[in-house]
């Protein structure tokens, strides 16, 4: 979680430093860089279910934490509602870049879900782009992996929230490929170890086979 993050935050400091001005995090949660954006000139839209939102609103409050002026909250459900509309309403402008984050969310959405926020994505400016993670389908996993992964859909599926949606890597490259993306990268938990945990003095690092991979894609 705190890598997928940071990749996302490193992707966005890129789009800001292109001037990028519009960041929305697609699924929220509990996600914090809107209290703590480095960036003055960065507005932050905060898409997430209404019940979520509410949550998060109380947790912040019992925390004395401000919602920032440059923060909006989007009641959102990529399932029933549409993208767009959701966000213009909230005052997304669609005729300047904008750069999303949606993590922690795919594995739960239907294909035409998926497929639905891409296109939304890729219609914005030249300029934009997104960051997510998804999660690798069964026959791409060694057989570790694989029981683990088989474990966690057991229990996701018992609090009422089954994974639904799984992609090989190439199927990935395909799907954005199609959607239209300029260009992407895909990391894989040894490309991210490389990246983010190398020279650790504590030796905290991801195992070598993940069953997700991280993905940035640019309009």
């Amino acid at each position: 979680m705190a890598a997928r993050s940071r990749f996302a935050e490193d992707n966005l400091a890129a789009a800001v430093a292109a001037g990028v001005a519009q960041y929305v995090l697609l699924g929220a949660g509990l996600d914090t860089f809107a209290y703590r954006n480095p960036f003055p000139s960065l507005h932050v839209f905060e898409a997430d279910m209404p019940v979520m939102q509410q949550w998060k609103r109380e947790m912040l409050q019992a925390a004395c934490i401000a919602i920032p002026a440059n923060l909006t909250y989007v009641s959102l459900d990529l399932e029933h509602h549409t993208l767009g509309e959701s966000l213009v309403e909230a005052g997304l402008d669609l005729s300047r870049p904008a750069f999303f984050a949606w993590l922690g969310v795919i594995p739960y959405l239907t294909l035409s879900a998926f497929r639905a926020t891409l296109d939304f994505i890729v219609a914005m400016p030249s300029g934009s782009g997104v960051a997510f993670d998804y999660s690798l389908s069964y026959e791409e996993l060694g057989p570790r992996q694989l029981a683990a992964a088989k474990s966690l859909a057991q229990r996701v599926a018992a609090a009422g929230e089954p994974f639904q949606l799984f992609f090989r890597s190439e199927q990935m490259d395909n799907e954005l490929r199609s959607a239209g993306f300029e260009r992407h990268e895909q990391l894989d938990h040894a490309e991210i170890n490389h990246r983010y945990f190398a020279h650790r003095i504590d030796g905290l690092a991801l195992p070598q086979e993940g069953m997700a991979k991280l993905v940035a894609a640019w309009v």
